[in-house]
């Protein structure tokens, strides 16, 4: 694996900066939860920020950096890349991965870190981010739903990855020691892919085997979704069984949040402005920005959030034709109609009725389904965490 930068803001990086550049990783920070934002200490006695080390690269304070990070040929599939932006603060604080682009139909997120990333002002940041902006280049060139069009494999479905693996497995094993490992929090950017709908919401994980999860709670709260779900991690088996990117940042003991906003490939400027706001005021809880309190809460009006916890699919039993009702963010109760599943003739094959109350969270959008296949997640209301 090669990582080289790429038109970079600040010039060429000479070589005594790079002899005296400092691994800024594994730093250590006192968050306090206050009303709802977070305070930081940093360990060490000044507040200015020393050289951020990627790939052997010093990003200078106060500066942004782009990075190729190239993933070797296979032994039965092509190169490829991961292209990221670092950006480094001017002063101390913690650092951010945001990885968007691990299905490459998601628009959403693609667009969305495009355009929040060319407005950020590192010289006015703490800390650090590490965004991914296309994680999965291979899908997104091909147009390829949920899998990866050589090897057939979910990203998604693939982390830690495996460093000689196929190409999926090569493109996480390079996202899991890069990205997530460096990282203090991880934001996991995702949207409804091609032939889904979907209800916004912001997934936190939570349970025993999580980490701090009343500050991943409050970086969920400020994207102003009306949608919240927990993920309670409670057994080592649901954290390896084809492991997400998301619990590779529980894995790796760091408060992780799950974005899913927009639907079907869509382009939505609506959803793409959401996903940036959140993003904006992700960093003023995180203390990486100094939005106050008082000018957050103006920028964070929203409708009632709705709290759930936890989800559950709907597998069906048969491949066909799947013409699903419109339940998307609605909720029903159990034994309500989600939809009608067909053979390939025109006959009924199966009524699909929910299982148990619930909220439509995401599902198909149809006609495509095969059998095992689940149609809808739902997802099961509480007052609040």
């Amino acid at each position: 694996m090669f990582c080289k930068k790429v038109n970079g803001n600040s010039g060429f990086v000479k070589p005594l900066l790079l002899i005296i550049s400092v691994l800024f990783t594994n730093v250590s920070f006192a968050y306090s939860n206050v009303n709802g934002f977070v305070n930081e200490s940093v360990n060490g006695s000044a507040n200015t920020s020393q050289a951020f080390n990627f790939f052997n690269t010093a990003v200078l304070p106060g500066t942004k950096e782009n990075f190729r990070i190239d993933i070797a040929k296979g032994a039965q599939d092509p190169a490829t890349f991961i292209p990221v932006t670092v950006v480094h603060g001017a002063k101390k604080g913690p650092v951010l991965a945001i990885v968007a682009g691990v299905h490459g139909y998601e628009y959403t997120s693609i667009i969305a870190v495009n355009k929040w990333i060319a407005a950020l002002e590192p010289a006015q940041m703490n800390g650090s981010i590490i965004i991914v902006r296309v994680a999965h280049v291979s899908a997104f060139e091909e147009r390829s739903v949920y899998v990866n069009p050589y090897d057939r494999k979910n990203l998604n479905r693939s982390f830690p990855g495996k460093e000689q693996g196929t190409q999926t497995e090569r493109i996480a094993w390079a996202i899991s020691e890069n990205v997530v490992a460096k990282a203090d929090f991880l934001i996991d950017l995702h949207s409804g892919d091609g032939g889904e709908w979907l209800a916004p919401f912001v997934g936190v994980y939570g349970g025993p085997l999580a980490s701090n999860f009343p500050l991943a709670l409050s970086v969920a709260e400020a994207f102003n979704f009306s949608n919240i779900v927990r993920y309670k991690m409670n057994t080592q088996q649901q954290i390896d069984t084809r492991r997400s990117l998301n619990r590779q940042g529980v894995a790796e003991n760091i408060p992780t949040i799950l974005v899913e906003i927009g639907e079907n490939g869509s382009k939505d400027k609506r959803q793409v402005n959401a996903m940036v706001n959140g993003l904006d005021n992700s960093l003023a809880v995180l203390g990486i920005t100094n939005l106050d309190e008082g000018k957050l809460a103006k920028t964070s009006k929203r409708q009632k959030t709705q709290y759930f916890d936890g989800t559950r699919s709907v597998p069906v039993e048969h491949s066909g034709l799947w013409f699903p009702k419109d339940m998307s963010g609605k909720h029903f109760k159990k034994g309500d109609l989600l939809g009608e599943l067909k053979d390939y003739f025109g006959n009924t094959l199966e009524l699909i009725l929910a299982p148990s109350d619930g909220f439509a969270l995401y599902g198909l959008d149809g006609p495509a389904i095969k059998k095992g296949q689940s149609i809808m997640t739902i997802a099961t209301p509480v007052a609040k965490f």
